[in-house]
């Protein structure tokens, strides 16, 4: 004869099992799969995913360590910020700002650091952080115009345009050229997390509401 303790139990497992049949929850185990193609609706083809973002955090890095060693810590890697370029390019903003924009913005920004390199180049011509700036600047730059709609609207610097920006970088002073030239790179490479950042937070925002959409259509 069951006990009280086994009726209440048993009373208990009925009562959970009507509530589900009454919600629609199935009673079997739900597969823990996706079906074929949703992997990829779940996770877009974001382009602040894009590997070279990473390789852009790394060659920071190994720049700070190069210039700390080529001057044997004896000048701060902030000083830099004295030798900043007066007309840098603008960065794309986090607010205010759509996404095919900031993709122009960072596109032309690129191109314009493509031309000042050309300064660095001249004290580290044979630098091997400079080949990965150029690298990680070219690879950035094919990643945008990939995405834009008219990758045709940006355009480097013209001769003359280079040559009015290049022009008053150049000094006798040794020291002060290459402080510019690494001001130059430390620039460049804030310009491009910081372009990585604006852009993760657009593409979040992008896709939060189909999210939220497929969200609505479990419930």
């Amino acid at each position: 004869m069951p006990t009280e303790a086994h009726t209440h139990f048993l009373a208990v497992g009925v009562m959970a099992a009507m509530l589900l049949c009454a919600s629609g929850a199935p009673l079997t185990d739900t597969p823990t799969t996706l079906p074929p193609g949703e992997e990829e609706m779940e996770t877009p083809d974001l382009i602040s995913a894009s590997p070279v973002w990473d390789s852009v955090i790394i060659a920071a890095k190994q720049h700070q360590k190069a210039f700390e060693d080529e001057f044997q810590n004896h000048v701060s890697y902030h000083v830099l910020e004295n030798y900043k370029v007066s007309s840098l390019p603008a960065k794309c903003p986090i607010s205010n700002f759509s996404k095919e924009a900031c993709f122009h913005r960072l596109a032309q920004g690129l191109s314009f650091y493509t031309s000042l390199l050309k300064h660095v180049e001249k004290d580290y011509p044979s630098s091997s952080i400079l080949s990965e700036a150029k690298r990680n600047t070219v690879l950035a730059l094919s990643v945008l115009r990939q995405k834009m709609k008219k990758p045709d609207q940006v355009s480097g610097l013209s001769s003359s345009e280079e040559q009015s920006l290049l022009g008053p970088l150049e000094t006798s002073d040794t020291f002060h050229r290459k402080m510019t030239a690494h001001s130059i790179l430390r620039q460049l490479y804030i310009f491009l997390v910081d372009g990585r950042r604006a852009l993760s937070r657009k593409e979040r925002r992008k896709n939060r509401p189909a999210r939220n959409g497929v969200m609505s259509m479990l419930v």
